[in-house]
């Protein structure tokens, strides 16, 4: 990438604008047109919403989006459509046993309505609020109950393939765990045990960053700091650990880019979560110097791996680092990116989680490069060819991928690559974006998922 080191957040201005007038249109959009009998919207097929059965963890996005936009515009119906389909939606997301996926589904919703009542966006209702807070505390104990023991003691919460599978996507669900542990929550295991949801939000972060995160230490011959596995195998009989492996992105041995996204994003955000932390609180773990340096080290790499290696001159991730088109595409790092190119897709829902991980990251350490990079990927995506400006499409931002080697993406007529749709997560995290660098312009509080 070229971080464009001029960029300011004034600059930004105009875009955010557009972006949420956009964004508000394209909600309601869905919300008239959308058959909740058909299930969750997913991704876009000729700019209409339209489902994919694998789970159902983007529904929070769906109403999440219209929370977000409600919190910046104001607008009434905005609020509605996300209260009304929390209400009615996502009681059974709060209780999946199935999923590895409570970050994305009840932290976008309930998560964001208690925020919003406890900012005073939303006016003070005790039972209300008491609603909001039963989700989380449920939410974070069933998260933390799917959970998997190692070699070490320690362990983590597995993801949808089973007891054996440590996704990295599972980063971003340690929010629900904090929430509740902020609640004064914890999981009642068997024989009446209090199982502390914090101890468990730390276990799994430091397994992911331990083997999921390589750091150029010679782990393997493609050891290459700051790449990122979708997926850690473990074997079940002794806890060890077997290998990488991944579920949406090329190789085991490259990375997925939208994992590396999760990643960069989930520990930048535990690292603002870990230091509202008591002492006292951290001392069980070791203390608040190790536990922030394994946090750091993971987003430091992350970080520096997304803005050196995979990203073209604009700051757009490739699906994949290994994805195989890419060796006809030489030098694409110092070209801005081509989504219509004949070779490969790009992925703008990578970029869009990437690029509030590189904003909040930039905050934490003070260090502005990566607070530029972010500012650069955020003028890339919105602005076209990434901004949806048609208001017949009911994408936000376009030129998303899911799920790549199973094919499930819309290839357009006359084009070789899978391009031009959007889909739930991408507009989702857009939006958390967008909402994170309107209230720094606006010098509203630091947007945190916790209670600061």
């Amino acid at each position: 990438m070229k971080v464009n080191a001029d960029i300011r957040l004034g600059d930004l201005k105009n875009e955010l604008n557009r972006f949420f007038a956009l964004a508000a249109r394209k909600i309601r959009s869905i919300d008239a047109t959308w058959d909740p009998n058909r299930g969750t919207p997913v991704f876009t097929v000729g700019g209409k919403y339209t489902t994919r059965g694998w789970t159902e963890w983007t529904q929070g996005f769906q109403f999440g989006c219209a929370i977000l936009g409600y919190e910046i515009t104001g607008e009434d119906d905005l609020l509605q459509i996300g209260r009304v389909g929390t209400v009615e939606r996502m009681a059974s997301h709060v209780t999946h046993v199935g999923v590895h996926d409570h970050g994305f589904n009840n932290v976008s919703t309930y998560g964001n309505l208690r925020r919003l009542m406890r900012e005073g966006a939303l006016p003070e209702n005790e039972w209300e609020r008491h609603f909001y807070d039963l989700a989380l505390k449920a939410s974070g104990a069933v998260q933390a109950a799917r959970w998997t023991t190692i070699g070490d003691g320690k362990g983590y919460i597995y993801s949808f393939n089973g007891p054996h599978s440590l996704f990295s996507d599972t980063i971003r669900s340690c929010r629900a765990l904090a929430l509740a542990h902020d609640l004064d929550h914890v999981l009642m295991g068997e024989n009446d045990r209090a199982i502390s949801l914090l101890q468990r939000l730390l276990h799994h972060a430091e397994t992911t960053a331990r083997f999921n995160v390589y750091y150029g230490e010679g782990r393997d011959r493609y050891d290459v700091r700051g790449k990122v596995v979708h997926e850690s195998i473990f074997n079940l009989n002794d806890g060890n650990y077997r290998c990488p492996s991944t579920q949406q992105g090329y190789s085991p041995f490259s990375t997925w880019t939208r994992g590396l996204a999760w990643i960069l994003t989930g520990y930048a955000e535990l690292l603002e979560y870990v230091a509202h932390l008591s002492d006292d609180a951290l001392d069980l773990y070791g203390g608040r110097d190790a536990v922030t340096a394994w946090m750091l080290k993971a987003a430091r790499a992350t970080a520096d791996y997304y803005i050196d290696a995979i990203t073209t001159a604009d700051g757009i991730p490739f699906w994949d680092s290994g994805a195989p088109g890419l060796a006809l595409m030489e030098n694409y790092g110092n070209r801005v990116s081509d989504p219509y190119n004949a070779h490969e897709p790009v992925d703008s829902s990578a970029a869009a989680i990437a690029a509030q991980g590189l904003y909040r990251l930039g905050v934490y350490i003070g260090d502005a490069r990566y607070r530029q990079a972010a500012l650069t990927v955020a003028r890339t995506l919105f602005d076209a060819p990434y901004l949806s400006e048609d208001e017949a499409h009911q994408g936000l931002i376009l030129h998303s991928i899911y799920h790549n080697p199973n094919a499930w993406d819309h290839v357009p007529e006359g084009q070789r690559v899978a391009c031009g749709e959007a889909s739930m997560w991408g507009d989702y995290h857009a939006m958390e974006l967008a909402v994170l660098l309107q209230r720094e312009i606006d010098n509203k509080p630091y947007l945190t998922f916790f209670d600061p």
